[in-house]
């Protein structure tokens, strides 16, 4: 920075100190000039406080402060005791406001402090320190203390700088010479702003991370709501999609198992696969909106579903679209943990969908393989005998099959074949393995 700049910021600065100077009362104004309540919060550390320790605080140090106070020795002073008990009655008072109305407190603890000096200076020994004694000294760092726990650090910070004032003006309206005690003072009172206020500031930061904590706890329910309606998207596509394709297989090759089908016939056909097909383009659409590309697996299903028993009815429905479709079961034939049965189901089941929409003309087979500790699960389809007319939107299919497999900590494998086909292989365990990621892939999803 140049020194033509420097002296321009400077300029700034000077410029700027009588709108600051206009703006202070304001500010004190709305800082200070209120009674608004404000209880002590809770903390561990001030234990039973508000109920017990302050009014033995202010019982002690005023009676402290009431006995450092002597019989006037100049004619004109105030005589008896009695205004000193009120005196010292309202500057303990002040402690036992703080608890609720800091602010109020501590203008009746100024004030109080202000008046005494100027009033009862006669009083104080001269040995003590000045303007005020320690009792009184005491219990105004303690309305500091809980002023500062309260309010913001300005706020407690103005209230220092005028009680610090306070003391200025009554030091110099002093008709007495007393021990230098200033800078005992501005130790005292300084200190307890700021312990005060640093105590606040680790109340308020522990306060913003319980709320941060509890909006995490918020955000983990959201996620995990998205994560259900993944899983529910996910079995819609599986079922949905699956009868959505057939009907529109089913309402294509209609017309060529029918003889001599009508127009009427044909053109009814046609109306049928072609709402079929926007139907599931619809369908992709909005299930779409609701999946992700890696949304965590759960086998978990609470509404009845299929399982392998409802193999041959599946495989019947395929068939009937025209499809040759033959099917291997090997190994002794028993009951699988439903999750197995349900995912092998539906990896069968989405896997004839891919046949059906990506290789017309083809002929699938279906291997299932029962071993001592799982299932294997083959389907494998030829070579399509003509292109396959392009897919609405982006499937899902294979993502879904390797979550299933995932899910039991099997695996997926899937690839063209050899001979232009396609092959879908999972290996599923009985056992319930921790989950695993090994699924892997070695062609893009067609679906």
């Amino acid at each position: 920075m140049t020194g033509g700049q420097m002296a321009d910021r400077l300029a700034e600065g000077v410029r700027a100190v009588p709108g600051i100077l206009r703006a202070v009362p304001g500010i004190l104004r709305a800082d200070l000039l209120t009674v608004a309540r404000d209880p002590l919060p809770r903390m561990r550390w001030l234990g039973r406080l508000p109920h017990g320790h302050a009014v033995l605080f202010a019982v002690v140090m005023g009676s402290l402060s009431f006995a450092q106070f002597q019989e006037p020795t100049r004619p004109g002073t105030i005589q008896g005791p009695v205004p000193m008990i009120w005196f010292v009655v309202l500057q303990a008072g002040a402690v036992l406001l703080a608890l609720t109305r800091p602010i109020a407190a501590w203008w009746l603890s100024t004030v109080m402090l202000l008046v005494t000096a100027l009033s009862v200076e006669d009083r104080l020994p001269s040995q003590l320190l000045y303007p005020w004694n320690y009792g009184q000294i005491a219990l105004h760092t303690f309305v500091l203390f809980l002023l500062a726990l309260r309010v913001r650090p300005r706020i407690a910070a103005e209230a220092l700088v005028l009680t610090l004032l306070v003391g200025a003006l009554t030091s110099s309206l002093a008709t007495r010479t007393h021990s230098d005690g200033v800078d005992e003072i501005v130790v005292s009172f300084t200190t307890a702003v700021v312990v005060g206020a640093a105590l606040r500031g680790r109340r308020v930061a522990r306060t913003r991370l319980v709320e941060q904590e509890e909006l995490t706890a918020e955000e983990r329910a959201r996620r995990t709501l998205l994560e259900e309606r993944n899983r529910i998207a996910r079995e819609l596509h599986d079922v949905v999609a699956h009868h959505m394709s057939v009907i529109s297989i089913q309402a294509q090759v209609a017309p060529h198992l029918a003889e001599n089908p009508s127009d009427e016939l044909k053109e009814n056909l046609a109306g049928i696969r072609q709402n079929a097909v926007e139907a599931l383009a619809e369908l992709r659409r909005v299930l779409g909106v609701l999946r992700s590309e890696d949304a965590l697996a759960d086998g978990a299903r609470h509404a009845p579903q299929p399982t392998l028993d409802r193999l041959d009815e599946l495989v019947g429905t395929v068939r009937g679209t025209g499809i040759t479709i033959l099917t291997d079961v090997t190994g002794e034939r028993r009951p699988l943990p439903p999750g197995v049965e349900l995912s092998a189901f539906r990896i069968v089941q989405e896997a004839l969908s891919n046949v059906m929409r990506h290789a017309p003309g083809a002929e699938a087979r279906v291997e299932l393989g029962y071993q001592r500790r799982g299932l294997t699960v083959r389907v494998v389809n030829t070579a399509p005998d003509r292109p396959a007319p392009p897919s609405p939107g982006a499937g899902h299919g294979l993502l879904g099959m390797r979550e299933r497999a995932a899910m039991l900590g099997g695996e997926l494998t899937t690839g063209p074949t050899p001979d232009g086909g396609y092959e879908v292989t999972a290996v599923l365990p009985t056992h319930h393995p921790a989950p695993s990621t090994a699924a892997t892939e070695t062609a893009e999803d067609p679906v």
